[in-house]
């Protein structure tokens, strides 16, 4: 369908088919490093992110830099990063169903020229994308499922929700996505 990113991206950048080209400071198309590697892709942009059109640049992206740079991980080395959808839902509501839909080409496509052999896939948004008939992101973190283009999948609680849920102890949110951040960079060093 396209031949690269930067096609893509020019197509994303003048998309109006939803409502949020209406209400959009601009599309956030993705960040870190074009790779067949490791992909992350959000749910959708924030207020900072519709503002510096790059995603996870709030404090939930400044605690994910956090998280990957304790195994090694670096978004302009190691990771790219990009989000269901490309423009931000007014309030930071979810994506309505259209939304998503109409920018499913765009993610795809991405997807498609990446081919990337590891997707995290960041939070509940993204995990109904994915994994529609997953309804709860607590069960199925850190479990590995077969994704597109022969990928592997892992399910990661957003950042966000770690912000909301401050506890380190055995079991706590933050402790968990200590175990999967793990277990990523494991599989990752195995490809």
């Amino acid at each position: 369908m396209y031949e690269n990113l930067e096609l893509i991206k020019q197509k994303c950048l003048n998309c109006t088919k939803c409502n949020l080209c209406k209400t959009r400071t601009n599309v956030v198309f993705s960040s870190g490093i074009a790779n067949s590697k490791l992909v992350l892709i959000g749910e959708a942009p924030g207020y900072w992110e519709d503002i510096k059109a790059e995603p996870f640049v709030g404090r939930a992206g400044q605690l994910l830099d956090k998280i990957f740079e304790c195994v090694d991980f670096s978004r302009k080395k190691d990771i790219y990063i990009c989000n269901t959808i490309k423009c931000r839902p007014p309030n930071n509501r979810d994506p309505l169903d259209e939304e998503k839909e109409a920018c499913r080409e765009f993610l795809d496509a991405q997807l498609e020229i990446l081919k990337p052999k590891i997707i995290l896939i960041c939070g509940k948004v993204a995990l109904k994308t994915f994994l529609p008939n997953e309804k709860s992101i607590t069960r199925v973190r850190g479990k590995w499922f077969d994704g597109p283009y022969n990928s592997k999948m892992m399910p990661i609680f957003h950042p966000s929700y770690l912000l909301r849920n401050d506890s380190r102890q055995k079991g706590s949110p933050k402790w968990l996505m200590w175990q999967d951040i793990k277990e990523v960079r494991r599989m990752y060093d195995s490809l």
